[in-house]
């Protein structure tokens, strides 16, 4: 039985100074406190061996947890992580199981607590994303209807140089339409190499990239310099879902053969664009392909109607529309307030149309770039809903 309810201290003192004055026998100590006699020998024993702060209430919380994790598992998976610093917890216990099946190692997740509370990993960086799509990717029906655009893996030159190959295909005939050994995916490195393709090939209709740089960015509209450009030359940009590199799987493809370009690195980037040449030519109109009936791709392509302009017109926008000029911070005037509309429009002329629903839309060209919204004043991107009307 507990003490009665007064001060726990108190009474814990005058149970102790009772037993030491031997007045009564424990048992009548014991229970004019109202407690055991196991509980008093208890108190007893502790004030003999600490005194007065024996009496103190000590936490009834276990020494050790019942479901710890044995000490000799958690340095097996901080060694193991220290050896592989880029290894999460799930490859780090698949690999344990695998040198020792007999042991019974913890979860993924588990060992996850284990490197966090080691120091051996931090949060997950938040990635922000480029905006969904919002129409089904287009199956190719002719040459030049869609070309796919990807930088493959990087790889390091033997001089040391960093080289980033931008590819270029046309996903009807498996054309490969450019090859750059381009050393970032900047859009200033870029940009030439589609000035030389569309140049040499003409215009295709539809471009086909994945969310990264220099196509895509995490804006409302998504658009880049890059893409702003292709908007400008009526060539429209189709990007895959995010983590989705199924959806553009031909060029996916593609990328395999071309490690034979690749490895081993050359010399230098000069060396290395004469290799991709070669390589290009050989994939153009020798190499049989097995999707084209073992064709080379050359048989099956041909050059686009469409040639690149010498000059870019200003966009023929209708004249009931509101035509509005792109700040310098990315913003235009729209109702006595400004609004954000893309960084990658700079200088440029949108227009706003009222739609058939009482929508307000922003066009760039031939670009539908979002909708304003009302209540916030704020371009959004066009809901469900909206494109169903």
């Amino acid at each position: 039985m507990p003490f009665r309810e007064n001060c726990v201290m108190d009474e814990r003192i005058r149970f102790v100074s009772a037993c030491l004055s031997k007045t009564t026998n424990m048992t009548e100590t014991c229970e004019l406190f109202g407690i055991s006699r196991k509980t008093g020998y208890k108190w007893l024993e502790r004030y003999a061996a600490s005194g007065a702060a024996g009496l103190v209430e000590r936490s009834h919380a276990p020494l050790r947890p019942a479901h710890a994790t044995p000490a000799f598992i958690v340095e097996r998976i901080i060694a193991q992580r220290t050896a592989r610093p880029s290894w999460g917890p799930r490859k780090i216990v698949a690999r344990l199981s695998d040198l020792d099946p007999h042991i019974a190692w913890p979860a993924a997740s588990t060992a996850g607590e284990i490197l966090k509370r080691a120091g051996l990993v931090g949060p997950r960086r938040k990635h922000r994303r480029a905006p969904a799509r919002l129409d089904p990717l287009t199956e190719p029906q002719r040459p030049n209807h869609v070309w796919a655009v990807d930088h493959k893996g990087w790889l390091r030159l033997r001089d040391g140089a960093r080289c980033e190959p931008l590819t270029i295909t046309d996903s009807f005939s498996r054309f490969l339409v450019g090859l750059h050994a381009t050393s970032s995916t900047r859009e200033a490195e870029t940009r030439p190499c589609f000035e030389r393709a569309f140049a040499e090939y003409g215009l295709p209709a539809i471009i086909r990239s994945d969310n990264g740089a220099p196509f895509a960015s995490t804006g409302v509209t998504g658009l880049t310099a890059l893409s702003a450009w292709w908007a400008r030359l009526g060539v429209a940009h189709e990007r895959i879902d995010p983590g989705k590199p199924q959806q553009n799987g031909r060029h996916e493809r593609f990328h395999r053969t071309l490690l034979e370009a690749m490895h081993p690195p050359c010399a230098c980037r000069t060396d290395q664009e004469g290799r991709f040449a070669a390589f290009r030519q050989d994939y153009n109109e020798i190499r049989p392909h097995e999707a084209l009936g073992q064709r080379p791709p050359a048989r099956l392509y041909r050059a686009s109607e469409r040639t690149l302009p010498a000059r870019i017109p200003e966009p023929d926008y209708p004249r009931e529309a509101a035509v509005r000029r792109v700040r310098s911070n990315g913003e235009i005037k729209w109702r006595g307030d400004f609004v954000g509309i893309s960084t990658a429009l700079i200088g440029e002329l949108v227009c706003i149309e009222e739609t058939d629903e009482g929508l307000w839309q922003v066009r760039y060209y031939a670009l539908p770039l979002g909708i304003l919204d009302a209540n916030t004043n704020r371009l959004r991107r066009p809901a469900p809903k909206d494109r169903e009307r």
